[in-house]
């Protein structure tokens, strides 16, 4: 049975083993965003990963090494105690669900401390996070534990609830 693993990249090479993942029948996600960057004659807007130097591959445990680690740019898996570590599918769908609807997000920093909520309303109904302030306003931080990475978005204070 496929589970969730997370794959880390040569820095920059994570849309180049993406490409080759789904060119092998592998599913693979790489969340990214969309950010403005300067050249020296322009702006530009373009997408970046969410997590760099990682993206994510849902494989059987047997597959994992024969196929996921051959493209190039392929670096290891996250591992702990020397296997490769489950990312548990709550946490894969509550980012995948972030970047496919319309609110704005943006990677940040990991959270060890801070209040843990679960939305009740809204396009995240369902998604657990952290809650935290910025500016005043209300900001939802989803989490892969496994990697130590989190990005957050803005949400309204009354659709959440403390878990």
């Amino acid at each position: 049975m496929p589970h969730w693993y997370s794959v880390y990249t040569r820095p920059c090479h994570e849309k180049r083993v993406l490409q080759e993942l789904i060119r092998q029948n592998i599913e693979a996600f790489l969340p990214t965003y969309s950010v403005r960057r300067r050249w020296s004659d322009r702006y530009k807007v373009i997408e970046e990963p969410l997590f760099k130097s990682y993206l994510f591959v849902n494989i059987d445990y047997e597959r994992r090494y024969r196929d996921t680690l051959r493209p190039y740019g392929a670096v290891a898996f996250v591992t702990f105690g020397g296997e490769p570590a489950q990312i548990p599918e709550q946490e894969i769908e509550s980012v995948r669900r972030l970047v496919t609807c319309e609110l704005p997000y943006q990677p940040h920093p990991y959270l060890k401390v801070g209040r843990r909520v679960r939305v009740r309303s809204g396009p995240l109904k369902g998604c657990e996070g952290i809650l935290i302030r910025k500016k005043n306003l209300a900001r939802l931080v989803l989490s892969i534990n496994l990697l130590q990475q989190a990005v957050s978005a803005e949400i309204d204070a009354d659709c959440i609830e403390p878990t």
